[in-house]
């Protein structure tokens, strides 16, 4: 083959490749939620006045079952129990969120003493 020839070969499969790539961005685009869109500029948060509280940070299911898991483990499966029943459950995923710091704070003083 002539290098011309070889040289329009390599420009078509790029266009090839521009195409497959083009295809690949449209559809992660149709996926993506426009809530979570890239804003242009950045947004600064409010200092805190000295009278407000900070805001904490949101406890997550996940880290209170970790927590509570780690007191099952240990031995105190009864007391992980009634915790999750003191906050109205019979399961953790039936508690409020907004429970969830109390229930971390009930876990750290379990012991095996």
């Amino acid at each position: 083959m002539s290098k011309i020839k070889l040289l329009l070969d390599v420009v078509s499969d790029i266009r090839s490749l521009a195409d497959s790539l083009q295809a690949v961005a449209d559809v992660m685009m149709e996926n993506e939620p426009t809530e979570t869109a890239v804003p242009t500029t950045a947004k600064k948060e409010p200092v805190p006045k000295k009278s407000e509280k900070p805001k904490m940070k949101e406890i997550t299911l996940e880290e209170v079952r970790a927590k509570l898991a780690e007191k099952s483990q240990a031995g105190l499966t009864a007391e992980v129990r009634e915790i999750i029943k003191k906050y109205g459950g019979s399961k953790l995923s039936e508690i409020a969120p907004e429970n969830y710091v109390d229930i971390l704070k009930d876990a750290e003083v379990l012991s095996n003493e």
